[in-house]
């Protein structure tokens, strides 16, 4: 396929993205000094409590090794069924087959696609934020979540300070209830970029938040190794029991619940994780780790290991497998289960999901992701902690920033240049 024709945002605003979000900061100190790795093997255990039940989903049920198509087999093509302003995240609403696609610049639109692809985006907004929202650098609306049942609405975004905020919306029919805001979390950022931002409801019920590090180049505060910092996190939270003083109680099973930490704190050592996801028929957790001057990773905390409770993935005592700074190196940190290096051409990694839907056979198990910077979108497979399986799938898309899902586990990838497209079978 060719690439994605531009459209939208300008070349500078993509750029400006690019650089913040990329290996391309300036004030890089890191000794990458080598030495023995204290880290464990991918098929080592990880640090971590009781797995968390997977919500049922998916072909096999939830839990164990699901099924997987024929990965070299697989011919796909892309079908644009929308084009909106500066797309950032899409999410389905339990229930419903209506797509909620966050737009950078503070909106939420409902699009209705078709079975033959035919997208339709509602006239107007769903939910309209734009004067609480900042768009310098890397900020936005940037991701977008719903609760089990479908009658809350999760936002995360960067308000005019640059700060992270979190928010709870009830939706009132199609609509939202806007005076039903609920702010959950906030979170200041030191930086404009490395923000993370994506949220997602996991298999266990709970909200995730994704976090990166602050910003600037090497996590200047070291961040992303402090327990006592959100930033640089993926945090894990319950807001339907505000407890403690907190508009949202603290799971079982949290790493720091009992303290020694911020109790939100679900795994630490990220960078910034731009795209996190959960596979809806094992409930593992993938994390896509933007890398700082050499290195992009992918991290998988399989559910069977505690789904990454306690978890630490190194960052910035490790990028990639890669010693960092060596001296902030935790005792047991764990490695990416792939890689990917800019000599190659690769700068700032967009995470996606693992297809679980049923128009492209050959594809299912496999996990799908792509970059900013290179248009390819490529599929790895997985077995015992390794790589068993990976191509590029041969389509192509331009600044792409999100690969999401459908209710039926269908693929959508968004460009923010403003198309949004289906993977369809070719």
């Amino acid at each position: 396929m060719s690439a994605a024709t531009s459209r939208g945002p300008t070349v500078l605003l993509a750029a400006l993205l690019v650089l913040a979000a990329c290996g391309a900061d300036d004030g890089s100190t890191a000794d990458r000094s080598t030495g023995p790795d204290p880290r464990p093997t991918p098929t080592e255990s990880r640090p971590g409590t009781t797995a968390p039940p997977t919500s049922g989903g998916g072909e096999d049920g939830g839990g164990g090794e699901a099924r997987r198509g024929d990965l070299g087999t697989a011919r796909v093509r892309l079908r644009e069924v929308a084009t909106l302003e500066s797309p950032t995240a899409l999410a389905n609403r339990p229930g419903s087959d209506t797509l909620y696609v966050a737009e950078r610049a503070g909106r939420v639109r409902a699009l209705t696609v078709s079975e033959a692809g035919a997208g339709k985006v509602a006239d107007e907004a769903v939910l309209d934020i734009s004067e609480e929202v900042s768009v310098s650098g890397e900020q936005g609306l940037l991701g977008l979540a719903f609760s089990a049942d479908g009658a809350k609405l999760y936002v995360s975004y960067t308000n005019p300070a640059g700060d992270s905020r979190l928010v709870e919306y009830a939706m009132d029919g199609e609509t939202v209830d806007v005076s039903s805001r609920r702010e959950l979390l906030g979170v200041d950022q030191p930086f404009a970029n490395h923000n993370g931002g994506a949220v997602h409801l996991g298999p266990d019920g709970f909200v995730y938040l994704g976090l990166g590090d602050g910003g600037a180049a090497d996590d200047p505060a070291n961040r992303a190794q402090n327990p006592d910092v959100l930033l640089g996190k993926v945090l894990r939270i319950d807001p339907t029991r505000p407890s403690g003083g907190r508009p949202y109680a603290i799971p079982e099973g949290n790493p720091f619940a009992g303290g020694g930490g911020r109790p939100e704190i679900f795994l630490s050592g990220v960078r910034n994780p731009w795209r996190f996801s959960f596979d809806r028929s094992t409930g593992d957790l993938w994390i896509a780790d933007v890398g700082q001057n050499a290195v992009e990773e992918i991290d998988l905390l399989p559910r069977e290991d505690g789904g990454g409770a306690g978890a630490n993935l190194g960052w910035s005592g490790y990028e990639g497998s890669d010693r960092y700074i060596s001296e902030r190196a935790p005792d047991r940190a764990v490695p990416p289960v792939f890689e990917l290096s800019h000599d190659d051409g690769y700068c700032s990694i967009t995470g996606g999901v693992v297809y679980r839907g049923g128009r492209i056979p050959a594809l299912v198990g496999a996990y799908l992701f792509g970059d900013y910077c290179r248009p390819g979108v490529q599929a790895i497979q997985v077995e015992a902690g390794k790589v068993a399986a990976e191509r590029d799938i041969g389509v192509e898309v331009a600044s792409l920033v999100s690969i999401d899902e459908d209710g039926d586990g269908e693929v959508y990838l968004l460009s923010l240049d403003g198309p949004v497209y289906r993977l369809d079978p070719a």
